[in-house]
């Protein structure tokens, strides 16, 4: 009763605002949350249960998001702030003061979105004190609120094999805002979204602002997220890079690029900042790292004309429960595979290097044979994608219809940066007004008239030959161009902004088309599938067996924060960065025991590598191994695309391996592990198999054949005895 008196009463209150009605009958007809809403259980093994939901408070104030697993809570009344953020499975609140929901400048005005006034103190935040909170006077205030099911942003179909051919489900909420004041503002809206999604304590967040109005407004800078949070240490002294970040929220956003082949050190839009208002910190100078906001480095500046829509970065913030390394990758690949199940799809593909169409229809042929599925004309090959003449067309169109013909699927790379066009066309570089001074010494501009027609002739190509894989060498990353003369940006000004959009457009158009992009960046949350699994490419000119310690270092530390199909790694058949012919694997008859470890190592960790070279096999021989191997692999796929616990790295003194797991497969784990002592290894390991689920006892199968069975200690490990050849592998599957 004193709910429904209080909502009557607000609703009187806000007659006379737009869009008040609305949004208070909505809240009217949210169910009342309740903190004692609990589910049970570890969403990394089992998540079924955490379904999102959005609540209303008992008084009828708050707006509640949440899943189990996180609970974001925002006040309404008077105005719009996140009051509490908290993750459920620590009971961490991670939230010490309010801050705007957002800050977008148009036209060089910054208009705070949001928020309350009247929290003295920052250090903690105490419920009771809300009520006598107050609204600021901004231009912007709430208009209305949308509840809806998650809207996929990226309409994609598995084409591939993949692990989850499932896109995200959860709950959206997205609180709309109208200038009251500014006249020449009316018709700019401003909407702030928050996804919520199942079984998993993430949220997604982002800022659009539209413009139905009559005349052109820039969009100068977004700052769609600011997180006043507790600090994750008290330093007395210390300036904001020296001290640690918070670590229980990690956050990616969709603005991330530097070549780097990770995204710690791609992210172009976290920002630590000091808060001078909490005059209570340790820190003497205030300088403790606690104020989170999210926006990008260099500012979009993007004129935003009639009927047209700015979408700032998306940010994913996922709620961290402890400091192990595992857990959190663990956690931020639950990630990936829930917001970007396109990064699940894993097709089998060789690369190869041509030098007439009969090694294409060749290669198509023991692509076949072998049991591979994609074949991707590497760069030096014979054929020219950008080459539109018909006659080029018409042959490439046959290559790619005999490939599906044979149920093979057919791209090609393309190189985009490292290269000159012309002085017309190349970034140019602010300092010296002249081309150069790109990521890669020269670079075209995205946004340049070639540019542009670059995206338009691989859009038209591929729709034409029916080409389905993309391998893209650049652009490289982020450019900025001082030209005045493109027409994809106004200047130095926007040209970032501007230059990424194409870029990741075409990403999307991919995508959304059935064709698998390769891209050298971190483009996954923009549609890409794959990306390089950290190398550096003058190793692979280094002998063998350097290589395949190399290569296992590779994989071990490239599937931290990266499921095995996020990665691509490298086999050179023939001679890559001057190798020689202790390097190379042609012929390959001549080589079949390295052939088939380099195999098994990138196959078992379900990472695809770059087989570069003019054939798969030579003799009858070489093409039995091959055989074997994807038959192994396909027999066993689904758990070798699971994820990986690291086991021991390869440091070329003892063992070293890793292991698969997947509480939702009959095989809970698979194990691989390596020798590359010129001895047998016969020794007891610790096994840990709790993200396995398995909870009493455990069937070990060595090479799949006759299992023993073994008890689980309290820890959830075993103690196995293992025998690995010298210079060789052995592999075990482990089931209830």
């Amino acid at each position: 009763m004193k709910r429904n008196l209080f909502v009557l009463f607000f609703l009187f209150w806000m007659i006379g605002n737009s869009g008040a009605q609305s949004y208070v009958t909505i809240l009217e007809t949210l169910p009342v949350y309740s903190s004692e809403r609990t589910v049970s259980g570890d969403w990394l093994i089992n998540n079924q249960s955490y379904k999102a939901g959005i609540f209303t408070s008992a008084n009828g104030k708050e707006l509640v998001m949440t899943n189990g697993l996180v609970e974001r809570t925002f006040r309404i009344v008077p105005d719009v702030a996140c009051t509490s953020y908290k993750n459920l499975t620590t009971g961490l609140q991670m939230l010490r003061a309010i801050n705007p929901e957002a800050v977008v400048t148009l036209d060089l005005i910054a208009y705070p979105i949001g928020g309350l006034r009247g929290q003295d103190e920052r250090g903690y935040l105490k419920t009771e004190w809300i009520k006598d909170f107050t609204a600021f006077d901004h231009e912007y205030q709430l208009s209305d609120i949308d509840i809806s099911d998650i809207k996929p942003y990226i309409n994609w179909k598995p084409i591939n094999w993949c692990s989850n051919p499932l896109l995200p489900k959860g709950k959206t909420v997205s609180f709309i805002y109208k200038a009251t004041k500014n006249t020449r503002l009316k018709d700019i809206t401003i909407a702030v979204y928050y996804e919520i999604y199942d079984g998993i304590p993430l949220i997604n967040k982002w800022v659009e602002v539209r413009n139905d109005g009559k005349e052109s407004v820039v969009v100068n800078k977004v700052i769609n997220e600011s997180l006043a949070l507790v600090e994750e240490e008290s330093a007395v002294v210390g300036k904001p890079e020296e001290m640690l970040k918070p670590h229980y929220l990690y956050v990616e956003t969709n603005y991330a690029f530097n070549n780097a082949m990770n995204y710690h050190v791609s992210d172009q839009t976290t920002h630590w900042k000091r808060d001078y208002d909490y005059t209570s910190q340790v820190n003497y100078d205030y300088d403790t790292p606690c104020i989170l906001e999210i926006y990008p480095n260099v500012d979009p500046n993007m004129r935003l004309d009639v009927g047209e829509i700015f979408r700032s970065p998306h940010s994913f913030e996922l709620l961290l429960d402890g400091y192990d390394k595992e857990r959190n990758g663990l956690a931020v690949r639950k990630m990936y595979r829930t917001v970007a199940p396109w990064t699940t799809e894993n097709p089998i593909f060789m690369h190869l290097v041509s030098r007439t169409d009969d090694q294409v229809y060749t290669a198509i042929d023991q692509c076949v044979e072998t049991g591979y599925e994609a074949l991707i004309l590497s760069f030096g090959s014979h054929i020219n994608v950008e080459d539109t003449s018909l006659a080029n067309m018409d042959n490439m169109k046959k290559m790619a219809d005999y490939a599906h013909k044979r149920n093979i699927r057919i791209g090609c790379y393309s190189l985009f940066s490292s290269r000159k066009i012309n002085s017309e066309t190349d970034v140019i570089n602010p300092l010296t007004g002249k081309p150069g001074g790109a990521f890669f010494g020269n670079a075209p501009c995205l946004g340049s008239e070639w540019g542009i027609d670059y995206i338009r002739n691989l859009k038209y190509m591929y729709t034409q030959i029916g080409f389905d894989i993309f391998e893209n060498d650049g652009p490289y990353p982020g450019d900025v161009c001082a030209s005045t003369s493109h027409p994809g940006h106004e200047g130095l000004h926007d040209s970032q902004w501007k230059q990424m959009n194409i870029q990741k457009e075409l990403y999307r158009w991919c995508n959304e088309h059935g064709i698998y992009v390769n891209a050298p960046d971190w483009y996954f949350l923009d549609g890409t599938h794959k990306i390089a699994l950290g190398y550096r490419e003058v190793n692979f000119s280094l002998p063998r067996d350097q290589q395949k310690i190399l290569n296992r270092q590779n994989i071990y530390d490239g599937t931290w924060f990266k499921t095995p199909s996020m990665g691509w790694g490298f086999v050179p058949l023939t001679a890559y960065q001057g190798g020689g012919t202790d390097a190379v694997l042609e012929p390959l008859s001549e080589h079949l025991k390295d052939y088939e470890q380099l195999m098994v190592q990138y196959y078992g960790a379900g990472v695809q590598a770059c087989y570069r070279g003019p054939r798969l096999y030579d003799t009858d021989e070489a093409k039995v191994v091959v055989q074997n191997v994807i038959s192994w692999y396909k027999k066993y796929r689904d758990i070798l695309n699971s994820d990986i616990i690291h086991l021991r790295r390869a440091d070329g003194r003892d063992w070293d391996g890793f292991m698969h797991v997947n509480p939702d497969l009959k095989e809970k784990a698979f194990l691989l592990i390596f020798n590359p002592l010129d001895k047998p290894i016969e020794k007891e390991i610790v096994i840990p198999l709790y993200y396995t689920g398995l909870t009493g006892k455990a069937m070990v199968k060595e090479q799949g054949k006759t299992g023993k069975k073994y008890a689980l200690n309290r820890d959830y490990s075993i103690k196995l005895k293992v025998t690995i050849p010298a210079d060789g592998y052995n592999w075990y599957v482990v089931e209830n």
